[in-house]
Formats: C-alpha cells, structure tokens, sequence
C-alpha cells in the first residue's frame, strides 16, 4: 500500500513547535502517513521521518511576514503536490483556499480564538477592535466553510466552527503521554513556584509579580522572555521583582527539571475575551507535572482545577488573593502533594495526547479514504 503523502504549512510558528511537529505530524508519521511541514527560515531535511521544507528565508517584521511569507510557503507547498494540506496560521487562510481551489484536501487548524484575541490588543480602541474583530470574524467564517475540514484546539472554538463546517474536530493540546514525569520526582520541600511561557500584561506578570511582596519566603521561578518594551522596565521595578529567579527562554527539558522543584504552577491570565474560554497548555503541563495549579477563576478553569481537586483558582487581577493562594499551598504541603498527584492522574487517564491523535488520524482517515 503506498502511503499517501500529506502537507502541514505554517508562516508564524516555529518548526519544533510542540502541536504542529511534536503532536499532529509524529503521531501522522507513526500511523503510516508521508508528512512534510513546510515553513521559512529552516534547512531542508528529514527529522523523525518528517520531512521539512525551506520556504525561503524567514521575514524580519510581521507585515513582511503575513504578505511575503505567505506567498513563499504557498509556492513551496504547491510543490509538494499532497493530497491533503493541514495549515495553522490565519495569515494563510487565502493559501487554503487556493490549494482546495486546486483539488487537494485542505484542513484549517484553529489554535487561537483570532476575533475574541483582537478585542484585547492595547494599540486599538474600542470601536476600532470591534469593527475590526466583527470582520476577521466575517472573512475567517466565510473561507472556513469551504475547507474540508476544520480542527479546533478548545470546545469554545468549536461551537462556532461547527455550525459552519460539517466536519469540525475538537482536537485538545493536551500533554503529550511520554512527557509525564514520574511519579515522586517532586517531593514539596521547597519554596518555589512557576511560571513558564510567554510574558506579556494580559497574562498577569504585573500582579503575579506584586503577590510576591505579600508571601513569605517564596522565589517564583520565571522562564520566557521578557518583552523588549515598557512592561519589562514596570516588572523589574516592582519590589517583587526580588523574589524573581529569571530564567529567559528555556528548553522543555528544562522546563521539566524546573517544575519538578516547584510546589505550585502559576497561570493567572487576566479575563480579557480570548482568554476567558481558553485551555492554555500550561494547565495541564503543570498537572502532567504532579504540582497544583493557581490558575484565573473562570468558569472553565475552575472546572478543570477546582472541580477536579488539583489546584487552587483566584481573581488573576489580585495580588492578594494570589499571594494567599501561594501561602495557602507553602503552609499545606501535603494536601498540595495530594492536589499534583490527583492532577497527574488525571493526565494520565483523560487529558493526554494519546486520546486526542485518535480524533486527528480518524479526521484523515475520513477525508482521504
């Protein structure tokens, strides 16, 4: 049986990015299907038994980037002559549509809710972040319904999607199954806690870092990088800045050595529209993990940490109730022992990767066979 070759096209994001090459395109790989992922900036070769395709080189500013490094990967695509693309930007949504106009399979994978993320953008006004959100939400509406498929990373995108595409897919960016540390690798003895991702004011580093000031004896390890503008002068100001261990940008190996010697995972984003029904990765890495969540009291978070017993939410735009939460798990650390393991568990048995590679290879299966 030959194998039927399939291609993934991303503009914005990086080639060892965790969803498109670690996830979706491995698990494709290992089911039996020809994968390539084309992008720009990269050297052509072959990893894991992807292939990857140098579009050209990656453009420096992002107006370069959405104009020409569309039309490099669309070209660079085209050449591959698969029967099904798989893209992941909405910069490229007009390269989907020309490549079903074309004849092949086209599915759009939707990692962000684009029209909520647009409402919060500080450089835009009320008015001009509404008109703009209600026509992104016109136009991504109106070429999704003509792809083959549509895949969604959370449930909330999903109900709007799947009143346009027939085929609408919830895929979950749940932890991958063999990055489950095991179990005892944290033993809570000591007086750290995370935060790990990107850093920015709608995710709260301005109150995280002020609930410092309020707790006792506690170091926040922080990995990312600090923005190169006015926030990261407001951050290093603050007096909490001195509890701060700043790590920079770091591997997910590091990431793992980092949170195995935390008691506590931080995801406290602000409630702004994008992040309201969000599933952020971080969650569920921290569960994966085995250390309790301090997580933004949504609806759907709670759900997730409180209703399952793994962690602690609070009102992200305080800094006491943050502080108090971190105390509250410095002071119990056994029950904070029971609250990782009760969220490692549950990795194990429903939030992972393993059940959600099902979805995607069936979704394949379908439009292919």
């Amino acid at each position: 049986m030959n194998t039927i070759n399939v291609c993934h096209i991303t503009s914005a994001h990086l080639i060892d990015d965790v969803r498109i090459f670690h996830k979706e395109c491995k698990s494709l790989a290992n089911t039996g299907f020809d994968v390539s992922i084309v992008t720009t900036g990269v050297s052509d070769s072959k990893i894991d038994g992807i292939t990857i395709v140098n579009a050209g080189s990656r453009s420096k500013g992002r107006m370069s980037r959405m104009f020409w490094d569309v039309w490099k990967v669309y070209l660079a695509a085209k050449k591959t002559k698969s029967k099904l693309y798989h893209f992941h930007d909405p910069e490229l949504l007009f390269v989907g549509y020309l490549l079903q106009l074309g004849g092949a399979k086209v599915i759009y994978d939707i990692h962000e809710d684009l029209p909520r993320q647009v409402l919060s953008k500080p450089y835009l006004n009320n008015f001009s972040s509404k008109l703009i959100s209600w026509g992104i939400e016109l136009f991504e509406n109106a070429l999704a319904a003509r792809f083959s498929a549509v895949i969604t990373a959370t449930p909330f995108i999903n109900q709007r999607f799947s009143k346009i595409s027939k085929n609408a897919v919830n895929i979950n960016n749940f932890p991958l199954k063999s990055e489950i540390p095991e179990l005892g690798e944290n033993n809570f003895e000591s007086n750290s806690i995370c935060y790990i991702g990107g850093i920015s004011r709608v995710r709260g580093m301005e109150e995280l870092i002020k609930s410092l000031s309020h707790c006792n004896d506690i170091t926040l390890e922080l990995a990312g990088n600090l923005p190169n503008d006015d926030l990261s002068k407001e951050l290093t100001g603050l007096d909490g800045w001195r509890f701060v261990n700043e790590l920079g940008y770091i591997s997910r190996e590091k990431a793992k050595e980092v949170k195995s010697r935390c008691i506590a995972g931080i995801v406290t984003f602000l409630p702004v529209p994008n992040h309201i029904n969000s599933q952020p990765n971080k969650i569920y890495e921290y569960m994966a993990a085995g250390i309790p969540v301090i997580g933004s009291n949504f609806p759907l978070w709670k759900n997730i940490i409180e209703e399952n017993k793994c962690g602690i939410c609070v009102a992200p735009d305080s800094p006491d109730e943050i502080a108090k939460a971190i105390t509250y798990i410095q002071n119990n650390r056994t029950e904070a022992m029971e609250m990782g393991k009760r969220g490692r568990e549950l990795i194990c048995t429903t939030y992972n990767w393993s059940i959600e590679e099902k979805k995607l290879t069936e979704l394949y299966h379908i439009l292919l066979d």
